[in-house]
């Protein structure tokens, strides 16, 4: 992790995070999940080809203990995978109590005295908020009625919020981010965090973007297009999971650019996304941009972007940061929406009442500030005029 600077900038103090605050150790992490192929860890990364074999060799005994619990899955929601190692049950409530049943069970195995829950799982299709999500009585009603609007995601936040387990989720689907599970995390006292990792594309929208606000430079169009060949880029072929991919990804820039406030440089943006499958290509993705901005005198000018990008590298390290982080959220009791870990998800959850900061740098000042305020340490705000004093 980076360092975190503490007082002034005459005091020489930046210590890294995992010195400044108590982090649980690396050694003493057990990692377990679900899935629907019965591959351990290591022969899922050997196919995945990520990793060198020379990396992987290293990792081999440790990843290969490493088995997957059958999984909560239905091809109704994420249409172009299918599997064998899957849950049966009569209906959503009871999957729900089988994957509660696997936690207890991995808990005691391990002895495990605490325990964080991500979903790194596939892109589910769009959904939004409907009546049975408004309360826990009614989506535990609407799970036993097995009701459309209850994807396998949130049986998975429902499971471990109510065994008392910190939640984030890392796909855009809505999972955790609804009225009745949010209920359910002030209720047991869990952090809760999400949505869809931010590492390639939006990363680098996050970035340019607030630098285009900062300097007054207009917006005209901002096409942005990917090219993928590992299971991510499979799943996006189905129209019903790239339209949750395609609203997370457009989100970021009407809320940092607030085209409401700045109708003359961007309340006409042509802003496009796509997705496209390309095997050859592997989990090397490429994300292309092609910006159209406009200055001075309305005098148009053009920037473009190619991140030739490998996604699960980006990723791997926000999982565990997000594993840590919020394994310290709940040592410290914090519940509910944690908005301080926004730095790492393309939308961000927030209150219902605030509109998400998207921005990387203020991201990254409020996660850092954060900390600070945890640790009793004076908040920087980046004013410096008592140096000039």
């Amino acid at each position: 992790m980076a360092t975190i600077r503490l007082g002034k900038r005459t005091d020489g103090r930046s210590p890294r995070i995992k010195d400044f605050v108590k982090l649980a150790k690396l050694d003493d992490i057990v990692f377990g999940g679900w899935d629907i192929f019965p591959d351990s860890s290591y022969e899922a990364a050997a196919k995945a080809g990520v990793l060198d074999p020379h990396h992987l060799a290293m990792v081999k005994t440790f990843l290969s203990k490493i088995k997957p619990m059958p999984a909560a899955f239905d091809r109704e929601y994420v249409k172009m995978l299918d599997g064998k190692n899957v849950k049966k049950g009569k209906n959503k409530y009871e999957i729900a109590l089988q994957i509660k049943a696997d936690i207890a069970k991995f808990k005691k195995k391990h002895g495990c005295s605490r325990m964080v829950m991500l979903w790194c799982g596939s892109t589910e299709i769009f959904l939004t908020q409907d009546d049975v999500h408004a309360t826990p009585e009614s989506f535990e009603k609407a799970m036993k009625e097995n009701h459309h609007a209850i994807a396998p995601s949130m049986l998975y936040a429902w499971a471990a919020i109510t065994s008392g387990i910190a939640y984030g989720n890392g796909a855009p689907n809505l999972s955790v981010d609804i009225p009745a599970l949010q209920a359910l995390a002030q209720k047991h006292g869990v952090p809760i965090c999400g949505k869809d990792f931010k590492t390639g594309q939006t990363l680098l929208k996050t970035v340019l973007a607030p630098a285009f606000k900062a300097r007054m430079l207009g917006l005209n169009g901002w096409f942005s297009t990917n090219i993928l060949g590992n299971r991510d880029g499979e799943v996006l072929e189905d129209p019903g999971s790239f339209k949750t991919k395609e609203e997370s990804k457009l989100g970021a820039l009407e809320f940092i650019l607030q085209p409401h406030l700045y109708p003359e440089l961007y309340k006409k943006i042509h802003h496009k996304v796509r997705i496209n499958y390309y095997p050859p290509r592997g989990d090397n993705k490429e994300g292309w941009d092609n910006i159209d901005i406009f200055g001075w005198l309305g005098y148009p000018m053009q920037i473009k972007v190619d991140f030739l990008c490998r996604d699960s590298i980006l990723a791997a390290p926000i999982v565990l940061d997000l594993v840590l982080f919020l394994d310290l959220a709940q040592r410290a009791g914090m519940h509910g929406i944690q908005e301080w870990l926004s730095f790492y998800f393309k939308s961000p959850m927030t209150a219902p009442e605030l509109y998400p900061e998207h921005d990387l740098f203020i991201q990254l000042m409020k996660l850092k500030n954060t900390l600070r305020w945890m640790m009793g340490e004076d908040l920087i705000t980046h004013l410096g005029q008592e140096y000039y004093d």
